[in-house]
């Protein structure tokens, strides 16, 4: 039976020098708000105990270089930290944390109109217009939204969120419990299981070599009083570093992705443990090979 569902497509952007530098400003405009939200947030709270709903249409008159990128991506900054504090509040999350630059630089911007659409090879996105783009899956369904983000190495990328239809699978009438290990990933209630690939652990060495390249970058900037961000040998080993995380992250949702489909389409019902796995990872001597099984993605 068919049914609706809002899927993700995550597509790789290859974008000119001049939109390079419209994403770093969106980038920066909405890490600016949600830092600035949030620390008025917190001394509003100090000063009189109650809440400060503030917006960033009200910075905008301070700031007005806010102007010169999506104000929809403002927008959405406002409503995730807002979701931040519903889940402090709410839920027991931890409480909303201020954002660095470099860390997960990305914002998200929504469909209006057709302002969000992709073409045989470009992504238009509200603002910027046309990026060049390689599509290696069609894109069918209803656009909602669009998130833009850069990773350490340096790439970009749009996930756009769709709303579409697709075909419930096939009743297996098979039902299976899955118990999670470390020598193997998972050991299944039929007894077969499934070996660990030890991701990082494959490329521990490499990694390992390419740090303390990157630390012999860092302290030669610091003898030669030159800014990390101004070093050429160092942003380029801190690029080398970048992609070797980012191999290692690959590899893991590759695998956890082809894994969990296959449970799902293969079974009606699927039990798993239940593990209080923040609380293992205190331990110092599970910590790491708890991470790197990545037992916290698949659950």
């Amino acid at each position: 039976m068919p049914k609706q569902i809002l899927k993700a497509h995550k597509i790789r952007l290859y974008p000119t020098d001049e939109q390079q530098i419209f994403f770093a400003k969106s980038f920066g405009c909405a890490r600016f708000i949600w830092n600035k939200m949030l620390g008025d947030k917190i001394d509003h709270y100090k000063t009189t105990k109650t809440t400060l709903n503030n917006t960033p249409a009200q910075y905008k008159k301070e700031f007005e270089w806010l102007k010169e990128v999506d104000s929809l991506a403002l927008a959405n900054v406002q409503q995730n930290l807002r979701a931040a504090y519903s889940k402090f509040f709410k839920q027991g999350a931890g409480f909303p944390k201020f954002k660095k630059k470099g860390i997960k630089d990305s914002y998200t911007t929504n469909n209006q109109k057709g302002s969000v659409a992709v073409t045989k090879n470009t992504v238009k996105l509200p603002k910027i217009g046309h990026i060049k783009v390689k599509i290696h899956q069609s894109v069918n369904g209803l656009i909602k939204s669009a998130t833009i983000s850069r990773t350490p190495s340096g790439k970009y990328y749009v996930s756009l969120l769709i709303e579409t239809i697709v075909n419930e699978l096939p009743k297996t009438h098979s039902n299976i419990g899955i118990d999670l290990g470390l020598t193997d990933f998972i050991v299944l209630s039929d007894g077969s299981k499934v070996a660990n690939p030890k991701f990082l652990s494959k490329l521990q060495a490499k990694l390992a070599r390419e740090q303390k390249i990157l630390a012999k970058r860092r302290a030669a900037a610091k003898a030669d009083q030159r800014k990390l961000s101004e070093s050429r040998n160092y942003q380029k080993q801190r690029i080398k570093v970048a992609k070797v995380y980012e191999q290692i992250t690959n590899s893991r949702k590759d695998f956890l992705h082809k894994l969990s489909f296959n449970l799902i389409k293969n079974h009606d019902v699927i039990a798993i443990e239940d593990l209080n796995i923040k609380g293992m990872v205190k331990n110092r001597k599970l910590a790491k090979a708890i991470s790197d099984s990545s037992w916290s993605a698949f659950t």
